[in-house]
């Protein structure tokens, strides 16, 4: 995807467009299919953009980046303790976990697996324990 600024040489107006490639902005231009959204010209040019330069003031940018890769890095120290530590029930964590809970079954290990968003509300109604962990797939970077 590329995105180009574009001016309308009619009414001086600029906006952005996003086009899968430069070849294909060069297609719709040639076809015309280039309306201005402020007076519907469709005598419209690509304008000069600047590219996006990491620089000082875009230090932030660099933080953010590492501070998501430091959270999704301990979400997944998170899931091998999980995985290694705890029973992996699968689709039945509602039904495990009730079982658990209501006949004082004792595991010697916990359980995770998958629950809806409403098995999780009716299992803490109920006043069992359950967290939501955010799981990381392991093929992801």
């Amino acid at each position: 995807m590329i995105k180009y600024r574009l001016l309308c040489n009619t009414c001086s107006n600029n906006f952005d467009s996003w086009f899968a490639n430069s070849k294909e902005y060069e297609k719709l231009k040639k076809l015309k299919l280039f309306n201005c959204p402020v007076c519907n010209s469709s005598n419209i040019e690509k304008s000069l953009m600047a590219p996006s330069i990491i620089n000082k003031k875009n230090k932030k940018s660099d933080l953010n980046l590492k501070k998501h890769l430091e959270i999704k890095n301990k979400l997944k120290e998170y899931k091998n303790f999980i995985k290694n530590n705890f029973e992996y029930v699968g689709e039945n964590f509602a039904y495990e976990a009730r079982s658990i809970h209501y006949k004082n079954k004792k595991n010697e290990k916990g359980i995770y697996g998958k629950a809806s968003i409403d098995e999780v509300k009716e299992l803490l109604e109920e006043g069992i324990e359950t967290e939501v962990v955010p799981w990381i797939n392991d093929k992801e970077n």
